[in-house]
């Protein structure tokens, strides 16, 4: 598993292809702005846009739940046809991120986590930004605070990769390079256990 601690620019990303690419991190943290520069606009899964179509506003949280069926459903059937699909999501529950990890390694295909580890003051100032799908100050603090058990959690979850973006500039100044994966012989994974991944860390 690859770790990119800090932010460094010129930065290049290693990601697979297929792969599922979880964006990880509160409202107002840019993974929108770097799932739009990196991937197609058919590769990423939004909730906030699922949202906007359920109820014409993207913030609506009432309607969290409808959303994500939508996604899984649209996550499994790019998944099944070895599509890499990028989740564009808080991604802040442990039980959440675990189900993706298991719907990706039903179809034999890595899994990359983008972990978006910025100050709480930078989401919140980006939150104020987006008048257009801006989440309210409780639902924002309760994200930041979740995102600081996530980061005590990712290390210790099954990744292929692990990124931790700890820049505001993270949609523009690092690059993503694709990697093609060989189909494998079967879409099923093996039971047995993977020896333990390697760990790359590069500190800013």
């Amino acid at each position: 598993m690859a770790c990119l601690r800090g932010y460094l620019r010129g930065v290049t990303l290693t990601i697979p292809d297929p792969s599922l690419v979880l964006l990880i991190g509160p409202s107002g943290a840019g993974k929108s702005t770097f799932a739009a520069r990196h991937f197609e606009p058919t590769e990423i899964i939004s909730s906030d846009a699922l949202r906007a179509m359920l109820t014409n506003d993207p913030s609506d949280q009432d309607a969290s739940a409808e959303a994500f069926r939508v996604l899984s459903m649209l996550a499994n059937g790019r998944l099944k046809r070895r599509l890499l699909t990028v989740i564009d999501a808080t991604n802040l529950r442990v039980g959440s991120r675990k189900q993706f990890r298991q719907l990706a390694a039903r179809y034999g295909i890595p899994t990359v986590a983008v972990a978006f580890d910025l100050p709480a003051e930078v989401f919140a100032v980006h939150n104020r930004q987006r008048p257009d799908r801006a989440v309210d100050a409780e639902v924002l603090a309760d994200q930041t605070e979740r995102m600081r058990d996530a980061m005590a959690d990712l290390p210790t979850e099954d990744y292929n990769a692990l990124f931790v973006l700890r820049d505001t500039a993270a949609g523009t100044t690092v690059a993503v390079d694709r990697v093609s994966r060989p189909r494998l012989a079967s879409s099923v994974v093996p039971t047995k256990r993977r020896p333990a991944p390697s760990q790359r860390t590069l500190e800013q």
